[in-house]
């Protein structure tokens, strides 16, 4: 511990600084935003939501000439939806972008989509 006499004393402030931001985004969570992640769960995750995802990376995939495939099991896991080319890619919807403070750490380039009366908009920069 000689080497490093500040090692504790930094460590511990940075986990209280980490538990602060904790707090934070904790009192952050209302039923409004529970509601939100529920239907987003339900929606995006079903049939439905697979379909837009599928829907969202063909368009683009075909807009930028290259191929695009669904993520499998494990790269789900990761959160990435799928690839267009070699970019991995994570499809949200909007609504998660108002979120930053809860939104997890994803190692890939995010879409974001919004359905429009018949039609989905989708944004995305790369």
């Amino acid at each position: 511990m000689e080497k490093h006499p500040e090692a504790i004393k930094n460590a511990a402030e940075k986990i209280s600084a980490m538990v602060e931001l904790f707090k934070d985004a904790i009192n952050k969570i209302d039923k409004t935003l529970i509601e939100e992640w529920v239907t987003d769960l339900v929606i995006v995750k079903t049939f439905v939501g697979l379909r837009f995802q599928e829907a969202i990376l063909k368009k683009i995939a075909e807009s930028q000439n290259l191929d695009y495939r669904l993520a499998t099991p494990e790269e789900e896991s990761k959160g990435i939806d799928g690839f267009i080319g070699t970019t991995a890619v994570s499809i949200k919807p909007v609504s998660y972008k108002t979120k930053s403070e809860l939104v997890e750490k994803i190692d890939a380039e995010l879409i974001y989509y919004s359905k429009v009366k018949n039609d989905l908009e989708i944004e995305f920069n790369f």
